[in-house]
């Protein structure tokens, strides 16, 4: 009779012979039969299930545009006489707007720290829910498929400095003396940042950038065509400075 322990060595042996001096041949011996194979008989040995894909916006990009509604609702229902007897619109915007008669100190602020607070509170307030939805409609959708990149942190931050970089670009470059409102600064940050990815992804992979290139020749015959039909009340420059601000954080810490 066969000694089974004697076997199972020989048979160990022919195993390591058959993967070469020093190595052990694991798929010759399972497929030989010489060891049993692995089954995920534990919860130990069982993978852990694979998420699905988020199939909404983050939460917080969902606060963020909420807080904004619930600022237009209000104004909006005040502007219509549904409650109080003036609008609080213009109120909201002289103290929340941006202002470059502000910003360059020809005009006094409304209230202490009005000139530090207005280059964050100005992307809060719009003109309309016709704006607000433009803007929501970009920060949840590409803010989305940003912090599935980069991370709810880094897409924060993104938007923060985007909206305070489009605020100092208007100060910067329009003369003009009326409020500056809306996220879209912070919106065409996030822009910048997916085009600096797809730029920097095309160049590493050795393909052409120049759909990139005319992506952004494109955006900036849409602000043109906009500015004309708006007849000059769209602020290009926030859109500019904000963009610049999302295509270096692309190019630096918000790197995909």
């Amino acid at each position: 009779m066969t000694n089974p322990r004697n076997a199972l060595i020989s048979r160990h042996s022919n195993c390591h012979a058959k993967g070469g001096r020093g190595r052990f041949d694991l798929g010759s011996c399972i497929g030989k039969g010489y060891l049993p194979t692995m089954t995920a008989s534990s919860p130990r040995d069982r993978q852990p299930p694979r998420h699905a894909p988020q199939a909404g916006a983050p939460g917080f990009l969902w606060i963020l545009v909420g807080i904004m509604t619930a600022i237009e609702v209000i104004l909006s229902l005040s502007q219509s006489g549904v409650f109080g007897s003036e609008s609080l619109r213009w109120p909201a915007f002289v103290f929340g707007a941006f202002w470059q008669p502000v910003f360059s100190g020809a005009t006094s602020p409304a209230y202490p720290g009005q000139t530090v607070l207005m280059f964050i509170t100005y992307a809060f307030l719009h003109g309309g829910f016709m704006h607000l939805a433009l803007n929501s409609v970009i920060l949840l959708s590409l803010g989305k498929l940003i912090s599935m990149q980069i991370g709810a942190a880094k897409t924060l931050l993104v938007l923060f400095l985007a909206a305070v970089g489009g605020a100092a670009c208007f100060g910067f470059l329009s003369s003009g003396a009326g409020p500056m409102i809306g996220a879209s600064g912070a919106a065409f940050g996030l822009i910048g940042l997916w085009q600096a990815a797809e730029y920097r992804m095309r160049r590493q992979s050795g393909m052409a950038v120049q759909p990139v290139l005319m992506a952004i020749l494109a955006l900036v015959a849409a602000n043109i065509a906009l500015f004309a039909f708006l007849s000059g009340g769209l602020a290009w420059q926030a859109h500019l400075g904000g963009w610049i601000v999302g295509w270096l954080s692309g190019h630096s810490f918000a790197r995909r």
